[in-house]
């Protein structure tokens, strides 16, 4: 491979005051110093993805840019032993796509501290099936297990369970065994959330702004994906000692709740991070989501497109409309 190779990538501009994505040709001569040169098969969609093409400046701070904050492909080129040239590799997190040109276009050029190997068996599409979403969902419930929970003590509850965070988590506790309740303002989608495996699918109203500090406990533990208002109902009906696992902010980044839940019912309030947190727990959860926590429903169900697709695919997670897994396929 030569040093200036073009390739195509949905990029994202700003034009009088909006921010419009489209395809164009760029050049990997162009792209930012690191170790390692990617070609990137697939790539998976996220919300955060979505922000950065609306030109949301808490993700990304100038344009144009690639957004794309997953990537899977080949090693093209390397100047790290570790990584030789042909091996698959997946990259999630740090700042590929908010400020480095992300998985968006057919190359990125990155640290070869953000690359983890292929697990065995995985290709690519598969990686990208689960991603950033698929790889929170595991890091939320590795900390409830880590914190104690399981089956016996009751339901737990999977907030944005339509979500793509949602769902990974939805299969892989009712996989584990749990009885899963999930919480979705998508009523459309309660047949897809019971047979991804939850025994309940309840609405929003469940998490309905409720005046009292504390309510009747009804879960043993929870994952949450939205934030907000919802986070806060939702910590008043956990079981005492009983964990949450916390993960978004789609319904808002405060948290208006009281120190009630923690200090009479011993709750749990377990933050959790997939952008900046060591490799070696990245590869632990990719290795568990390869073999034994492998969600093979969601694998079955995930939707692929096109760079022609990802203007309207990204508007529909913004307007709340997003469901399941979707997968951008370079070759489409």
């Amino acid at each position: 491979m030569t040093a200036n190779t073009e390739y195509k990538a949905w990029r994202v501009e700003e034009q009088d005051g909006a921010y419009v994505g489209r395809e164009q040709t760029l050049n990997t001569a162009d792209l930012p110093d690191g170790e390692v040169l990617i070609r990137v098969s697939h790539s998976s969609l996220n919300y955060k993805d979505a922000l950065s093409a609306s030109g949301n400046k808490g993700v990304t701070r100038s344009y144009p840019h690639t957004p794309g904050v997953d990537a899977a492909g080949e090693v093209v080129e390397s100047a790290v032993a570790n990584f030789t040239p042909g091996s698959q590799v997946i990259v999630t997190g740090f700042d590929l796509g908010m400020n480095t040109d992300g998985g968006f276009g057919e190359f990125i050029r990155v640290p070869a501290a953000w690359c983890v190997p292929m697990p065995a068996g995985w290709n690519a599409r598969t990686a990208m099936i689960y991603g950033t979403a698929g790889l929170t969902a595991g890091l939320c419930v590795q900390k409830l297990l880590t914190m104690g929970a399981a089956p016996e003590q009751g339901p737990v509850a999977v907030s944005g369970a339509s979500g793509a965070v949602g769902s990974v988590a939805v299969e892989l506790l009712a996989k584990l065994g749990f009885d899963v309740v999930a919480i979705s303002g998508k009523a459309e989608h309660e047949a897809e959330l019971k047979r991804l495996g939850a025994n309940e699918v309840v609405g929003r109203d469940a998490l309905a702004e409720s005046k009292k500090p504390l309510v009747k406990p009804v879960f043993a533990n929870a994952v949450d994906t939205v934030g907000g208002n919802p986070l806060a109902e939702l910590l008043k009906q956990i079981q005492p000692g009983g964990s949450v696992a916390c993960c978004g902010l789609v319904a808002g980044p405060q948290l208006p709740t009281t120190v009630l839940p923690f200090i009479l019912r011993g709750v749990n309030l377990l933050g959790v991070d997939s952008v900046e947190i060591p490799l070696a727990d990245k590869r632990q959860v990719w290795g568990k989501l390869s073999q034994d926590w492998a969600c093979t429903a969601t694998e079955a169900s995930a939707r692929d497109i096109g760079r022609g697709e990802l203007d309207s695919a990204l508007k529909a997670f913004l307007e709340g409309a997003s469901a399941g897994k979707i997968v951008l396929d370079h070759q489409r």
